[in-house]
């Protein structure tokens, strides 16, 4: 469901691709919607790629070759980096297949088919069901109805709820756990402009890296192992090296992690006035800590990187979207959207939709202060002191070793907790960690209801006259976490009286105080407050469709695959700013300063465009790098490929503009603008700057205005 579509606003299942199919041909697209979308033959949904759980890649060789953004890869370029071999700055490139390298843990993974099956689970839903017993009957139904979708096949299966629980969709996936390392290149191209240029316009960030996927002898999913071989996919993109103009049609297929087109106003209210001037506060706080110390030290610029970068990112799109909702005024254009949905409820005699809202506003006056919890809780737990969550790891240990031992298996759990040990504290600096502490903790509880604050940290009161500095030191000072040694030496010796000295770490209790205070304070009543807003939802986003049937409507993102269409386009985001659609090399150069941390660039890609070296990818206007489409996107769309009216690949969408961030919750056509890299920009720097030619000669590239070509490879399904 969805608010009026504008512009080119939408992110449309493939599955109801036919629906539109008339409406895509009109706006520029030449292959069919079966072309895109098929459970038949290979389709371009078959060279479309979960990577990791939190981004997209596309497939673009037949032996497994995949592209995705250099911040998607960003972690594991950082875990194959050390001092001696700094991939994050010098780049890492495999001249051969066996030195490209594994990454535990990451894995691909493929859409077979989405079926919907709304009418299997709605109609084994009563009225009057709670909540509770709701989600407990549908999670009955989806599994059943996963386990006969993917029955006697080596597939996953799992259903979906869309439209706040109006419809679900069976989703039938196939993963791949074995995804190597092959390309990434130097950060002062993968990430140029850094956090400065981060959601800004024009862009010059070559935000691109190179992975493989691998399967077993047979084809099919393994672990990681030596016998593994390239992965053969069922469609291949091909790529377009006559690139794009002003005005194509452009379309981008990927998994967007969530948007929230139907908020009510008191939720925007919520997200206006308090959500993200909160969570801005925090992150800002934490990223002048982090920023300082990566300024100051090449270990610590490397240990922080993507933590950094996963700080920094939302808290530059917070702004931006507080900015935009509030430069839209959308809590007003809410308020009388409901105003007139209000009105279409009396005249049409359906007084449950209006009660839906009644029930909204009601219950944000009560979800305020659990939400402020919750979310102080996830920004100081999850993105605030490392010591924290790292100290937590130990609980089963420390509070559970007498049962342990009991059973036989404290040994084993010992000797887990040591395995953490090294993994941990080589991305660890305790100072840099303490001075997030201290910062944090006063924003934390100047937002913090005082009725629900963990008890740990009224000591800085009742102890410490509310000094926070003072009461860190002496936590950091006292603890076992923050020592290699001393924490090794605990566990080389670990018995009774070690777990009970651990219960006692200052860190250990302030970990466990947060984490017992948000299950046994906040949780409960959060989420009964928003079971209530889950319910009235349902029924508010069913009135928009019975109240004003003539309006399109699409579903809401959920990290499932979608595809948006729109135009390559430039826009006037502000009063008397221009935005140009493309941007070349030549205005890279025009912000390089040597030596900077975000603006510097290697020797060679300055002789490379001074010699004018841009090989077949470059055009008279010099070499391409970005541009940017009026295409709908969110988080998740990371990586996704840009692909033209064809279905050839012609970018790497990695970013939005600032002035777009509103877009999960207001989209507005006029300023709303993606930001891709140039696929001939990717090209150049794999071949020109890196001298892995090799890897081109896998992919298939398109002649100009060259049809749509699915690419039937042997199947291993």
């Amino acid at each position: 469901l969805a608010l009026p579509s504008q512009g080119h606003e939408g992110m449309w299942l493939p599955t109801l691709l036919k629906g539109i199919e008339g409406d895509l041909h009109t706006a520029g697209l030449e292959i069919s919607a079966e072309d895109i979308y098929s459970i038949n033959h290979g389709s371009i949904k078959d060279a479309i790629v979960l990577f990791g759980g939190g981004c997209t890649a596309e497939v673009v060789s037949g032996k497994g070759l995949i592209l995705t953004n250099h911040h998607c890869g960003y972690s594991s370029i950082q875990d194959h980096s050390s001092l001696g071999s700094d991939y994050l700055k010098n780049g890492f490139w495999a001249m051969a297949p066996k030195d490209e390298l594994r990454n535990p843990g990451l894995s691909a993974t493929f859409i077979i088919r989405m079926e919907d099956v709304s009418e299997d689970v709605l109609s084994a839903l009563k009225e009057g069901m709670t909540e509770q017993e709701r989600r407990a009957k549908v999670a009955e139904i989806s599994g059943e109805l996963a386990k006969k979708a993917s029955n006697g096949t080596h597939y996953d299966a799992v259903v979906r709820p869309f439209n706040y629980g109006n419809s679900y969709y069976v989703i039938v996936t196939e993963t791949f756990r074995d995804v190597r390392l092959v390309g990434a290149p130097p950060s002062s191209i993968g990430k140029f402009g850094g956090d400065t240029d981060n959601w800004m316009w024009p862009r010059h960030t070559g935000d691109f890296s190179v992975f493989r996927i691998y399967a077993g002898p047979d084809g099919l999913p393994a672990d990681p192992a030596d016998g593994n071989v390239p992965f053969e996919p069922r469609h291949v993109l091909p790529i377009a090296l006559d690139g794009v103009e002003e005005g194509d049609f452009a379309m981008i297929f990927g998994f967007p992690g969530s948007t929230q087109r139907y908020l009510s106003s008191y939720a925007v209210r919520h997200v206006v006035e308090v959500q993200d001037p909160m969570r801005i506060a925090m992150r800002t706080a934490s990223l002048e800590v982090i920023n300082r110390a990566m300024r100051q030290s090449d270990l610590a610029r490397i240990q922080y990187a993507a933590k950094q970068s996963s700080v920094s990112n939302a808290w530059k799109k917070w702004n931006g979207e507080l900015r935009g909702l509030k430069e839209l005024n959308t809590l007003e254009e809410k308020r009388r959207y409901e105003a007139a949905y209000r009105e279409a409820a009396r005249e049409k005699g359906t007084p449950e939709f209006s009660a839906a809202l009644d029930n909204l506003e009601l219950a944000y006056k009560e979800y305020s202060p659990y939400a402020n919890a919750r979310d102080l809780f996830v920004e100081l737990f999850y993105y605030g002191p490392e010591v924290l969550r790292f100290a937590d790891g130990f609980t089963k240990l420390v509070d559970e070793h007498e049962k342990l031992a009991e059973a036989g298996e404290l040994e084993a759990e010992v000797a887990r907790m040591k395995a953490s040990v090294d993994g941990f504290f080589k991305d660890f600096d305790v100072e840099v960690d303490k001075g997030i502490m201290k910062a944090l903790l006063p924003v934390y509880r100047g937002y913090q209801d005082p009725s629900l604050e963990p008890a740990v940290l009224k000591e800085i009161d009742e102890r410490y006259a509310g000094n926070v500095d003072t009461w860190v030191d002496k936590a950091y000072s006292g603890t076992v976490f923050t020592s290699r040694s001393s924490l090794t030496a605990a566990l080389e010796r670990f018995n009774s009286r070690t777990a009970m000295k651990m219960k006692a770490d200052p860190m250990y209790r302030t970990a466990r105080s947060l984490v017992s205070n948000f299950l046994e304070q906040v949780r409960p009543s959060h989420a009964t407050i928003s079971d209530r807003i889950e319910r009235s939802m349902r029924a508010y986003v069913k009135g928009m469709v019975e109240l004003f049937p003539d309006r399109t409507y699409w579903p809401d993102a959920n990290s499932t695959l979608r595809l948006s269409y729109g135009n390559v386009e430039g826009s006037e985001p502000r009063d008397a700013v221009v935005y140009g659609t493309f941007t070349t090399l030549d205005g890279m150069m025009e912000k390089y300063i040597p030596g900077d941390p975000e603006f510097d660039l290697p020797e060679r890609l300055m002789e490379l465009n001074a010699n004018r070296d841009h090989g077949r990818y470059g055009t008279e206007k010099g070499m391409p790098v970005c541009f940017t489409a009026s295409l709908h996107t969110t988080g998740g769309n990371s990586g996704s490929p840009i692909l033209n009216g064809r279905g050839e690949l012609v970018g790497i969408n990695f970013d939005r503009t600032w002035e777009s961030t509103m877009s999960d919750i207001r989209f507005d056509p006029t300023k709303c603008r993606n930001i891709a890299v140039d696929i001939r920009y990717v090209l150049f720097i794999i071949e020109k700057f890196a001298g892995a030619g090799h890897l081109i000669e896998e992919m298939s590239i398109a002649s100009p205005a060259e049809s749509l070509r699915t690419i039937e490879l042997p199947l291993h399904r």
